[in-house]
């Protein structure tokens, strides 16, 4: 498989491979990549961000092992899949990519935590809501049959009273988050995760 992102993958490797491994990793699309404020927002643990923009859930399984398992993360905070819908492919088959990944962690270093962002709902994919529902809890129950895996449900938070997601969590492309829908990400995460915040 060749893929698009050799090139973001080679930034990342040269960014990170002379720095001492074991910190918190944040894998995924650009949700990730584009975090502002990701170290300011959890200062007392040391973070790397290998989120590349664009990704999809089956390109973060293709990269794992080369990515993520050098770096023998201490804890990950993943997210993607919602530009594999964008591109086409449907909610089981997300599953199967984060299926495959987490066989790749559970083989490497099963007791290292996995945490998965839930696909988040956004105005500029609204026709997709559906499968990204399906995808939702596809990949939740296949969270809740490993072990140490956590699942982050902001989903339902995203949305306004009228069933919408709430744009101003979201910039003016309707799709990436604002700094109010980090604040919000960073909410669940310092709730549900303690090796954030230990």
């Amino acid at each position: 498989m060749v893929s698009e992102y050799e090139k973001d993958i080679v930034g990342l490797e040269r960014k990170y491979s002379s720095q001492p491994t074991g910190n918190i990793v944040f894998y995924g699309s650009s949700s990730i990549r584009l975090w502002p404020s990701l170290k300011r927002d959890f200062p007392s643990v040391i973070i790397e961000n290998w989120g590349f923009g664009g990704a999809t859930l089956q390109e973060c399984d293709f990269f794992f092992e080369r990515a993520i398992v050098p770096r023998q993360p201490r804890g990950i905070v993943f997210y993607g899949g919602d530009n594999d819908l964008a591109k086409g492919r449907t909610p089981a088959e997300v599953w199967e990519s984060l299926r495959d990944l987490l066989d790749k962690r559970d083989a490497h270093f099963p007791s290292t935590p996995f945490a998965f962002g839930a696909l988040k709902p956004s105005q500029s994919r609204a026709e997709l809501r559906e499968e990204i529902e399906e995808a939702n809890e596809w990949c939740r129950r296949e969270l809740a049959s490993r072990e140490n895996c956590e699942w982050l449900d902001w989903y339902d938070a995203m949305l306004d009273e009228s069933g919408q997601p709430r744009r101003e969590l979201f910039l003016a492309d309707e799709l990436h988050l604002s700094r109010m829908g980090y604040d919000l990400w960073n909410s669940v995460l310092k709730r549900e995760l303690h090796w954030l915040t230990d």
